[in-house]
């Protein structure tokens, strides 16, 4: 049975860690960017005043619950935060869909493909998950290079599936099984 407390998952550059109350004014200093918030799906933007702190206080009971881990992406050599790393997941099949977001200024240089990939490890031992699956918008080819870089299998084009900023939008689908992942990632 896993730890009822987020875990720190250290990686070669970066610390993954439970966020804290202090870093609301950075979330919503990155959330708050058009160029990262339109990249998802329910992301709101303008990011309004108070969401970074209610969306933080509620990480550890929906962890408890086995509903989700999001953790701070942060640098190893002064602890900036840096993006966000989660698995929401579906404890009765056993899988979870990964979901990342790093902050414009941070792109290109590889902090989110080795964040993810620490999360699905922890995923896949810890938790005991199967199945890690993640979805983009096809006008946001770098999220499937991401995908690809973890080793995730494209498994199709799911067509005008949601309806976001309203529009509807297709999203691509990639997954991850715990038998193919192994510790060669």
């Amino acid at each position: 049975m896993p730890s009822s407390e987020l875990p720190t998952i250290e990686t070669e550059r970066l610390v993954l860690r439970p966020y804290t109350p202090a870093d609301a004014a950075r979330v919503q200093e990155m959330c708050g960017d058009w160029a990262v918030a339109s990249m998802t799906l329910t992301m709101p933007h303008p990011y309004p005043d108070g969401a970074a702190e209610q969306w933080i206080a509620g990480h550890a009971e929906q962890f408890r619950a086995g509903s989700a881990v999001r953790l701070a992406v942060t640098l190893k050599p002064d602890g900036k935060v840096v993006g966000t790393v989660g698995l929401d997941m579906n404890t009765k099949h056993g899988r979870a869909e990964l979901s990342y977001m790093i902050a414009k200024e941070h792109w290109g240089h590889g902090y989110c493909t080795e964040a993810c990939r620490a999360l699905m490890l922890f995923g896949f031992d810890a938790l005991g998950l199967n199945r890690i699956q993640a979805t983009h918008f096809p006008r946001n080819p770098a999220s499937g290079r991401v995908m690809q870089k973890l080793g995730m299998i494209r498994e199709g084009l799911l067509r005008q599936y949601v309806y976001s900023r309203n529009v509807y939008e297709d999203l691509v689908m990639y997954s991850a099984l715990r038998a193919e992942f192994g510790s060669s990632h």
